[in-house]
């Protein structure tokens, strides 16, 4: 099972899930080719209403802690009630590519 997909299970398997988009966006940083460190996470739940951003968050990081120990760097968490996600259009914006890490380093260099 992959990174990607071990985080969606857990995420489906603990919240009531409306719509889920995960994104590796691991190409986008400094880091091996095939790695999977750098997430975009879209969860539209029921869950959240009522929520705080931060409680929305709090709730996902829970979910996930063993990845987020492990292979996972980084995680962009877009979090939205059903409500929240049609007023919004049902989009999220483009992460921007990395702006650091190790582009000196022979390792990681493309």
């Amino acid at each position: 099972m992959t990174v990607a997909q071990a985080i969606e299970r857990k995420v489906r398997d603990a919240l009531p899930v409306d719509h889920l988009r995960i994104e590796n966006e691991s190409h986008k940083h400094n880091v091996p080719p095939d790695s999977e460190t750098h997430f975009k996470l879209v969860v539209v739940s029921e869950s959240f209403q009522g929520q705080m951003p931060v409680r929305r968050h709090q709730a996902v990081y829970g979910v996930l802690g063993e990845e987020l120990n492990g292979p996972v760097h980084a995680l962009a968490l877009h979090l939205f009630t059903p409500e929240e996600w049609r007023a919004q259009g049902g989009e999220v914006a483009d992460s921007p590519d990395c702006r650091g890490g190790s582009k000196h380093d022979p390792e990681f260099r493309r």
